[in-house]
């Protein structure tokens, strides 16, 4: 893709592509049944995006993800980091 694609969403957003990037291949083989690694990736978005996630908020997030069995997708992430 055109690194200018990229410069664009970082401008608008904020959040470094490398950082997404890293993210995202983090996530491909992820166990999202695992309450310690959903957790991390949480952590990781919230971090990223400069957005705290208060514990309550974690909490139901992990829920959903790992008993509701909700996905955990690239338009989640986006979505949680499209907030800020």
């Amino acid at each position: 893709m055109d690194n200018g694609f990229f410069k664009n969403i970082e401008k608008k957003t904020g959040v470094n592509m490398k950082d997404i990037f890293e993210l995202a291949n983090s996530l491909q083989n992820a166990n999202f049944k695992d309450e310690k690694t959903v957790r991390n990736v949480i952590r990781r978005v919230s971090q990223i995006a400069n957005r705290p996630v208060a514990k309550e908020m974690e909490d139901k997030i992990v829920q959903s993800i790992v008993n509701d069995g909700k996905k955990l997708d690239f338009n989640t992430i986006s979505q949680m980091l499209n907030k800020k």
